[in-house]
């Protein structure tokens, strides 16, 4: 969407503080011994508190409130009672909603108390590339450089991205134009970040596969190659210089 009046911004705004602190929050409550499920039921109730309804069952039927992929996982995994979390797990959670007519999404990747498994790395540079991409972005920018910087950072860092994955236009639903914020660049997609535009930025930074494919289940996202992949993702409002941090309160970058 574009942001035309004050009504707008602040409708944003409202869901996107409450996705980012339901991010946050869960991101805080997770503990080794509990079931995905447990963690996804937490993140519904934080939700239905503030009146906001889950996005990825809203729009697409997903089987959970929240997106919660674990270690080899990629994004898209489904909450389950028979899943459960361990000392040194790669966690992401994905969070999106709708509040009053508006839609948010942000997630992250996390490491689930001490890091016996030496994921931080990995974990800090997906949250490090997304900084610097994000503070890339203002009008006129051309989407694919973005994804070309993305890229060119993860290679800097000893890893590779997921080339079929892509962050997108989010405001009046969850996915928008432009569909097409890809971690490298696309020669073919020629389109410029628009001044105003709400859009969904994400990484996918990977220790050694390029592409996502889809397990059984028709939802849960892996890698190709195997390997870990870490993801981080703001909702920002592009501007003609620093962007609008609307999910700021997901604290992704502290």
């Amino acid at each position: 969407m574009s942001i035309t009046k004050v009504s707008e911004l602040s409708g944003m705004q409202k869901v996107s503080a409450v996705v980012g602190t339901t991010l946050k929050k869960m991101r805080q409550y997770a503990r080794p011994g509990m079931t995905t499920s447990e963690l996804d039921d937490y993140g519904a109730g934080l939700l239905k508190d503030a009146g906001a309804r889950p996005a990825p069952r809203l729009a697409y039927g997903f089987p959970g409130w929240t997106c919660i992929s674990v270690n080899n996982e990629i994004a898209h995994g489904i909450p389950s009672e028979y899943k459960t979390l361990k000392e040194g797990d790669l966690v992401n959670i994905d969070v999106s909603a709708e509040l009053d007519g508006f839609w948010s999404d942000n997630g992250g990747s996390f490491v689930l108390g001490k890091d016996i498994h030496q994921h931080q790395p990995l974990v800090d540079a997906s949250r490090r590339i997304l900084f610097k991409a994000i503070y890339s972005i203002r009008g006129g920018v051309r989407i694919a450089d973005i994804g070309h910087l993305i890229e060119k950072e993860a290679k800097k860092a000893g890893y590779r991205v997921i080339r079929n994955l892509a962050g997108h236009g989010v405001g009046r639903s969850l996915h928008e134009e432009p569909t097409s914020i890809l971690n490298y660049r696309d020669r073919a997609v020629r389109q410029r970040f628009r001044k105003n535009s709400v859009v969904a930025v994400e990484t996918f930074i990977s220790t050694q596969s390029d592409m996502a494919v889809e397990l059984n289940d028709g939802w849960t996202l892996v890698g190709n190659k195997g390997g870990f992949i870490t993801q981080h993702e703001h909702t920002i409002v592009v501007t003609d210089g620093r962007p609008i941090i609307l999910t700021a309160e997901n604290e992704i970058w502290k």
